[in-house]
């Protein structure tokens, strides 16, 4: 994903200002290690495939959320809010 020189800015100061934006960060690195380890699998169970299932939603899930975190702060910095 290319991300705008700005947004990445944004991105550093969200994770040094906001608990919450570096939870969601950490959550959604672990369900891509998590996703990661599955991957290298040959096969996976029917448990394993619907775990696989479930953290690709979460991790969608807390993309949205940091999106969301990030538009929201853009708006708070923007002149005239």
């Amino acid at each position: 994903m290319i991300l705008e020189a700005g947004e990445n800015q944004l991105q550093q100061q969200l994770l040094a200002t906001s608990e919450e934006y570096r939870r969601l960060v950490a959550a959604h690195r672990a369900y891509s290690e998590e996703l990661e380890r599955l991957s290298h699998r040959p096969h996976l169970t029917e448990s394993e495939r619907f775990q696989e299932i479930n953290l690709k939603k979460k991790k969608l899930l807390l993309k949205d959320q940091m999106y969301t975190m990030l538009q929201r702060y853009r708006k708070e910095l923007e002149p005239g809010s």
